[in-house]
């Protein structure tokens, strides 16, 4: 089995490596990875991988060296499990590799769980597979690159209605290019009524391509961030950029209502000590409001309303979205790189089908 390995320090730093399958035993299902999708939420993972968990999921045994989650579909190849029979296809949270072996139980709602010992205190939302059709397969590329970006545009979306805006006139999108950063502005948008304007920042590079969204009511470049209209604001930061955050807080000062930190797809700019004026930034995970969802509304209500809205905006993706293929695990460093650099356009996805 092959796997690609990140540096825990140096996340650009990746080592293809062969390695022996685990083994399967009583209760375990092997699953054998068909596709999934490589995106700036993956360096997301990779640059947050101690400060939320995220190397704890897949265990490489290796000091220094994890593995990276993506989100794709794999198949049942192997089973010792009462619940899982050879051939299921489940859609949910993989290491970067070819395999992952599973403690399947059902989850309740139709699909399965991990429960494997070392998973039990890690947020259950990435512990579910979800079972798809092979008549799906179609699908599995758009689905593996937008509904864990869109689903989480879509939490951050509900997450600022939850809490009226925190009495802000304008919402500012950090890394709007970002699939998460589009998506949460395309969301913002789609009230008929609002009252409140929408502000994107982004790269010279990748200005168009924001503008050409039009969810945005004023695109700004990173080098305009003074000409931010002195007016109530939100700041959703998906980047991690210090910088950008610490010239956004000066520059609105007391107007500044809230500053959320989302992503860090610029985790090579990410400065978690760095003081900034007025609010202090505060982590937004998006389990956490499925689960106030949950609480409030009842089980899989909320999940009803992710899977609606993200469909939704991924049926006009065709006009921002090309879908790349990649063959084979050995073509996943460079996309890897790319994304880690910046260098990657936002218009691709990026799919690794092995």
């Amino acid at each position: 089995m092959q796997r690609l390995l990140t540096d825990h320090k140096t996340i650009t730093e990746t080592r293809l490596e062969d390695v022996a399958p685990d083994s399967c035993g009583a209760g375990q299902a092997r699953l054998k990875l068909e596709s999934f999708a490589l995106t700036a939420n993956n360096v997301t993972y990779a640059a947050s991988g101690f400060a939320i968990g995220y190397w704890h999921f897949f265990p490489t045994g290796i000091d220094g060296m994890g593995l990276v989650p993506v989100w794709g579909t794999a198949e049942v190849i192997e089973s010792n499990s009462d619940y899982l029979a050879v051939g299921t296809r489940l859609y949910g949270f993989y290491p970067l590799a070819e395999e992952l072996v599973i403690t399947a139980e059902k989850d309740g709602h139709g699909g399965f769980i991990d429960a494997a010992p070392h998973r039990a205190e890690l947020p259950a939302v990435y512990n579910r597979y979800t079972p798809v059709r092979s008549a799906e397969k179609a699908q599995d590329h758009m689905r593996a690159l937008l509904q864990p970006l869109l689903a989480t545009s879509y939490l951050l979306f509900d997450w600022l209605m939850d809490n009226q805006r925190f009495g802000a006139d304008q919402i500012i999108v950090g890394s709007a290019s970002s699939k998460t950063g589009l998506g949460l502005c395309k969301y913002l948008a789609e009230p008929e009524d609002r009252t409140y304007k929408i502000i994107g920042l982004t790269s010279e590079r990748n200005r168009a391509f924001v503008e050409g969204l039009g969810a945005c009511d004023l695109v700004l470049t990173y080098d305009e961030i003074a000409k931010l209209p002195q007016q109530s604001s939100v700041y959703v930061d998906m980047s991690g950029n210090a910088a950008v955050k610490a010239e956004v807080h000066s520059t609105l000062g007391a107007h500044l209502k809230h500053s959320s930190a989302v992503g860090i797809s610029h985790w090579d700019q990410f400065n978690p000590q760095n003081v900034v004026e007025g609010v202090k930034p505060q982590f937004f995970f998006a389990p956490a409001q499925i689960a106030k969802r949950r609480e409030e509304w009842g089980p899989g209500v909320m999940e009803k309303q992710i899977t609606q809205a993200w469909k939704r905006l991924a049926g006009d993706a065709g006009g921002w979205l090309n879908v790349k293929v990649h063959d084979g695990i050995g073509e996943a460093a460079a996309v890897y790189s790319a994304l880690a650099d910046g260098t990657a356009n936002p218009r691709d996805g990026h799919i690794i089908q092995l």
